[in-house]
């Protein structure tokens, strides 16, 4: 890159993304006013993504943050669009390591003040609550909270003002013309926004790989009232702990069928809670606790649980497998999935649908009927909000490559005159002047473990991946000073076949190895630690391969005596 792209130019208004372009997850959107050698920024989200099988013992995963730490002086603020672990759930992470204002809505701050009260540190973090269309003031930049509609209350969009330029940052959003609970979508602010000009347009890229539009929430509220009051027997019904509104709609239904609600899962309470904090779920009456529910006749009960996604922990999970301590369900029973099943949790929400299954239990996903809905836009809902807003440039956000390229030739197609395709780690300049990426900053991730977060690259997980596929072998020598095995050498097996493929124990196998391996060092040699560790470790090694077809991890102590 040469020195001019690096430098760029005065008053630039640039945008680089540490997380959430080029991936589902983990949004943090950086927005920058300024020259290459001095910008102030804004933070936009700082958000999690969820660890799988890939990552072994490892929780979440969190955006590196190392860019905006070495300018932590000139971050002025950070905007949490709405409430989702994807949006916020770094922050009682990150927090420390950022140091800047956070600023959310009524509802979001709810549910941050939870987290930040687990982690120690409420009353440390500047919270500063606004209300939706609000404005707030951090230097140069002039930030609008503009109300959309998603599957969550309160979420906004951003409409970025600063001298060089106005962006509008979509948020996630879908176009719900009869949400569950307010706001509505503020489609003349967004008209209005558009009439005064908007140099770009950063974008939600769920959903774009899918034609039309998304079905509205009052739809889905339809099929569940239906579903509800049809059941002869219990009715179960579980969804993100997020969807206030879909909780709304299944509780409506149940008052309806004359059933009462019991709520099962710690973060589907944690929600109601918050939400009734901020006046919603005022009409849901008493929600009652698991213990109560084996008591309750089967055509008078229903249950709202956590565990949608197939979590191990979660409500369902246990109930699926017959183990909760006060929930079971039984032959002629229904669960409602009101829920897309994520990406990479195929096969624990397949593993819970078979437990039910063998319970009797009957199953209905959004495959059978429409009892969900997505909150996220298909390509008829951009085209609308492209139609309002009428920005010179597009970048599309939060979604996968295959969803950004997509994006990117649906903006094209739709008449929009620049689109740029930037991910994790991208600065790109969004005015003045065209789109263009002009530099590039460290992006990479970190990992949760426990309690502490680790490197991600050369982490934990990394030796556990190791671990699981070929197992590890601990061999422990005792050498005296005449370059002699003065005891007999010990081995520990963990992760490792009882048996070679002759058919001998596979721990006498590489006993033996270990002897001759030994053995073969020149006597001279044998008084590096080093030269035994190493010369142990391959031969035991390569005799794995030769008896398994693996090569163990090995681990080799040299005592001296």
């Amino acid at each position: 890159m040469n020195a001019a792209k690096r430098h760029g130019k005065p008053g630039e208004l640039v945008f680089l993304p540490l997380g959430g372009a080029g991936e589902i997850g983990m949004n943090m959107y950086l927005y920058g006013h300024g020259t290459a050698r001095r910008r102030s920024w804004i933070m936009v989200d700082c958000g999690v993504k969820f660890a799988d099988e890939r990552n072994p013992g490892i929780d979440v995963i969190l955006p590196d943050t190392s860019y905006i730490e070495a300018n932590r002086k000139d971050l002025l603020g950070i905007i949490v669009t709405h409430g989702h672990e994807d949006h916020l759930g770094a922050l009682a992470w990150l927090w420390p390591r950022l140091q800047a204002p956070v600023y959310c809505t009524p509802f979001t701050a709810e549910l941050l003040k939870r987290k930040f009260d687990e982690a120690g540190l409420l009353g440390e973090v500047p919270l500063r609550v606004v209300l939706p269309g609000s404005h707030i003031e951090l230097g140069s930049f002039d930030i609008e909270l503009v109300s959309v509609t998603h599957s969550i209350p309160e979420p906004n969009a951003l409409a970025i003002r600063t001298p060089s330029g106005t962006v509008v940052h979509s948020g996630d959003w879908k176009l719900d013309r009869a949400p569950q609970i307010p706001p509505h979508m503020d489609e003349a602010r967004l008209r209005e926004i558009g009439d005064e000009g908007v140099d770009a347009l950063i974008c939600d890229s769920t959903n774009v790989l899918r034609e039309g539009v998304s079905p509205s929430e009052a739809d889905v509220a339809a099929t569940l009232t239906e579903i509800i009051a049809n059941a002869p027997h219990r009715v179960a019904v579980t969804t993100f702990a997020s969807h206030v509104g879909r909780m709304e709609c299944v509780i409506r239904a149940a008052r309806q069928a004359g059933r009462e609600v019991v709520v099962a899962g710690r973060a589907m309470r944690t929600m109601i809670d918050a939400a009734r904090e901020v006046g919603l779920l005022k009409d849901a009456g008493q929600l009652l606790e698991p213990n109560v529910f084996g008591f309750l006749p089967a055509s008078k009960v229903l249950l709202l649980c956590t565990g949608s996604q197939g979590e191990p922990r979660a409500a369902l999970a246990r109930i699926a497998a017959d183990s909760h301590p006060e929930i079971a369900l039984e032959n002629g029973d229904t669960v409602v999935f009101s829920s897309k099943t994520i990406p990479g949790n195929e096969k624990a929400v397949t593993a819970i649908h078979n437990n039910l299954a063998g319970l009797g239990v009957e199953i209905v996903t959004s495959d059978e009927a429409l009892v969900h809905s997505s909150g996220h836009p298909r390509e008829g809902e951009l085209e609308q909000l492209y139609e309002w807003v009428r920005p010179r440039l597009l970048v599309p956000m939060h979604g996968e490559m295959r969803h950004l390229q997509q994006h990117t030739l649906f903006a094209e197609k739709c008449g929009i005159a620049e689109a740029v395709l930037a991910v994790n780690g991208d600065m790109v300049r969004l005015a003045p002047g065209p789109g263009e990426i002009i530099d590039e900053a460290p992006a990479g991730t970190l990992h949760v473990d426990g309690r502490l977060i680790v490197p991600s690259f050369d982490g934990p997980a990394r030796f556990r991946r190791k671990l699981s596929f070929a197992g590890v072998v601990f061999v422990s020598l005792v050498v005296g000073d005449n370059g002699r095995m003065d005891v007999d050498p010990q081995i520990t097996l963990e992760g490792i076949p009882e048996e070679a493929e002759s058919g001998q124990e596979m721990s006498d196998y590489l006993l033996d190895i270990v002897d001759q391996s030994f053995g073969a060092i020149p006597r001279a040699r044998r008084m590096s630690d080093d030269v035994v560790m190493d010369t142990v470790r391959s031969a035991v090694r390569r005799a794995g391969e030769t008896a398994w077809g693996k090569r163990p991890i090995c681990r080799v102590t040299v005592h001296r005596v």
